[in-house]
């Protein structure tokens, strides 16, 4: 068992291929692993492996966060509300993965809606970080990242709104890539915040996320935000970073709450870079360190408008009551969301209102502009930009649920790229205090391959033991 978990998806792929390891092994073994979750990364674990035929997948197994809705299955979004709601179909980035030869191993818990940064927020309790299980593995998209870290299963989806695939990659010591607005169908993600969700995945290696990401892209007519990516996405190959212009923010190292540790391996990181053939020098973002603010006004703007179909009338949570309608409304939505959820739901919906659309919202919208801006003009001088994923390490369990504010910085770094559309890409670049750093590339809209090729260098150089898969 220990060298078929040592392999990556693409070397079990290859493998199944080959003949020298059969499906079901594989299945057998991480349907094992994934029953026996100690981290309570998993909602729902398959019965049985449904067969998915041939494809670039090769018959391994993935895990789909549980704001995916698959029919049939529970999905839940993390939220009591939804509580053992089986949708009437299918999301199309798990029907696509499917396609592609790879079967439904398991949904994985979240924070409720996507809405955190640790995986506290869920409805069905946290999850535990393996490398360290009195901490955070990061959020939303935490049960993704810590049964990918913990050889749970090979490789997994989760949603990006503002960071919730690259804080949890940083902190559980993986591979996650956010790609470009549009690239990837919304169809079938439960709503968070329309303009900034996008789906992506979480992989222990860069080569599995773009052959993940390679079978997710493509236009969808379900979502009219889809778009047919310009580019076949193929796997990585460079071996240096010959000629490729990275910028370094020049407030990165002010940054609220960076940690030394993370700092000093971003540095390092760096460093290699320039090793590799790559040309550093700073730019300015001069709008990013607003990132934060707009992002909480904007996300729980759409969000008090998306979440205001959970009514205890037509599916999910009921909880009646004597008092008429109203009340119906107040007790569902009171038992059935969290106290996150609510916060964000009365943020947006203050910001939405009369009096205060444009002080606030519109506001927001105009500073989420000039920070797109921001990148063009960076881009106009560099190939990326490049920045610590997280301001600091998997903090403990409980820590910073009391401080909402200390909790929201932990995306300092990540928000302005979904506020821009932007693809980025967060690598394992080293440990802080025996836990996992991560390093972020951001490029220009769908550059994705020059995205992976740049992650795929530096991943080689650096040489990042994954040494919770075997945890």
């Amino acid at each position: 068992m220990s060298d078929l978990l040592a392999l990556s998806a693409a070397q079990l792929a290859e493998r199944i291929r080959a003949r020298e390891l059969s499906r079901e092994e594989v299945w057998d073994t991480y349907r094992e692993r994934a029953a026996a979750d100690d981290l309570n990364a998993f909602l729902w674990v398959a019965a049985d492996a449904p067969d998915t035929g041939d494809g670039p997948l090769g018959g391994v197994p993935f895990a789909a966060k549980d704001l995916f809705c698959v029919r049939g299955v529970p999905s839940q979004a993390g939220s009591r509300i939804l509580e053992g709601y089986r949708p009437p179909y299918t999301a199309t980035a798990v029907e696509k993965i499917v396609a592609a030869g790879a079967p439904l191993l398991g949904k994985t818990n979240q924070d409720e809606f996507a809405m955190g940064s640790s995986n506290e927020n869920s409805g069905y309790g946290p999850v535990l970080n393996p490398w360290d299980r009195t901490r955070v593995p990061g959020g939303s998209s935490g049960g993704s990242a810590a049964a990918v870290a913990a050889g749970q299963v090979p490789w997994a989806i989760g949603t990006d709104t503002g960071g919730s695939v690259r804080q949890p990659a940083a902190l559980s010591g993986i591979v996650g890539l956010k790609p470009t607005y549009g690239a990837v169908s919304r169809y079938g993600m439960i709503a968070f915040a329309s303009s900034l969700d996008q789906a992506g995945p979480l992989t222990r290696d860069v080569t599995d996320a773009a052959l993940l990401f390679s079978v997710m892209t493509g236009r969808d007519p379900c979502d009219a935000t889809s778009l047919e990516h310009p580019e076949a996405i193929r796997l990585p190959s460079a071996q240096d970073l010959q000629g490729v212009r990275l910028g370094v923010p020049d407030d990165v190292e002010s940054a609220a709450g960076i940690e030394p540790g993370v700092l000093e391996a971003f540095r390092a990181t760096v460093a290699r870079a320039q090793e590799l053939g790559a040309e550093v020098d700073t730019c300015s973002l001069p709008h990013a360190r607003h990132g934060i603010a707009a992002y909480y006004v904007i996300a729980p703007a759409e969000a008090s408008s998306n979440l205001a179909r959970y009514d205890g009338v037509r599916y999910g949570l009921r909880v009646d009551g004597d008092d008429g309608l109203l009340a119906m409304y107040t007790r569902t939505r009171h038992e059935g969301f969290g106290a996150e959820v609510r916060r964000r739901i009365m943020l947006g919906t203050y910001a939405l209102s009369s009096g205060y659309y444009e002080a606030y919202y519109g506001r927001a919208q105009r500073v989420r502009t000039k920070i797109a801006d921001d990148f063009r003009a960076a881009f106009e001088r560099f190939d990326f930009v490049v920045t610590p994923t997280s301001p600091g390490v998997a903090f403990p369990l409980g820590a910073k649920t009391d401080d909402p504010l200390a909790m929201y910085l932990n995306d300092f770094f990540t928000v302005p790229m979904p506020l821009a559309g932007i693809p980025a890409i967060s690598i394992p670049n080293g440990l802080s205090e025996g836990l996992p750093t991560g390093f972020q590339i951001a490029g220009p809209a769908f550059s994705e391959n020059r995205i992976l090729d740049a992650a795929y260098a530096l991943e080689q150089a650096i040489g990042f033991d994954t040494a919770a898969v075997h945890a």
